[in-house]
């Protein structure tokens, strides 16, 4: 069998995030994904290391690089319309479920059951990590706007932020605390 789901992916590049937004950075679904991939990573070890936690960070960082590959075929909505009525919410989880059920066709049999924990984020723990990290993302973006002075960020921001707090989860605290202010700072401060 002929398989076309890496070719399907490597156009994750191409899907632009913040369609709806002017943006002094543009950002892909890629680049995207490889940042809530990293966040989900350290996300897991924080909840590991400081909260006793048994979280897989492997697992977790994988499902966060796929997370959003739906969109290859379905295209990024944006968050105030996505989530803005429950109806819409409802079609589009359907919507994204059918993407990713063809992508996970796309792969040889042999090959799927590999993959259908990373394309579906079964596990309620890698999920809520998943989210938490995709979100945690979309606020690094918006203070990155912010600090480039792109002031169209701001209500953005500050929602996204209310998010995150009200997870309730203290690894997102924990790296709230610890490592977001940076994200602020220019190159030179970072020394």
């Amino acid at each position: 069998m002929k398989s076309h789901f890496f070719a399907y992916l490597s156009r994750m590049r191409f899907i632009q995030r913040w369609a709806l937004m002017r943006n002094t950075a543009p950002e892909n679904v890629q680049e995207h994904s490889h940042q809530a991939a990293v966040l989900a990573h350290a996300l897991a070890v924080i909840r590991n290391e400081k909260f006793g936690g048994t979280a897989d960070p492997g697992a977790v960082a994988a499902a966060a690089l796929y997370h959003d590959a739906s969109e290859i075929l379905t295209g990024d909505m944006p968050t105030p319309i996505k989530y803005g009525n429950p109806a819409i919410q409802h079609a589009y989880k359907e919507v994204e479920a059918v993407a990713e059920r063809k992508l996970l066709a796309m792969l040889p049999q042999e090959l799927r059951g590999a993959y259908a924990p990373v394309l579906t984020e079964v596990d309620p723990e890698v999920e809520r990590l998943v989210k938490a990290a995709d979100k945690l993302s979309a606020y690094i973006k918006c203070v990155e706007e912010l600090k480039a002075g792109n002031t169209e960020f701001r209500d953005a921001a500050a929602q996204t932020r209310k998010v995150l707090e009200g997870y309730g989860l203290p690894e997102v605290e924990y790296f709230l605390e610890t490592f977001m202010d940076s994200f602020s700072l220019t190159l030179d401060q970072l020394k």
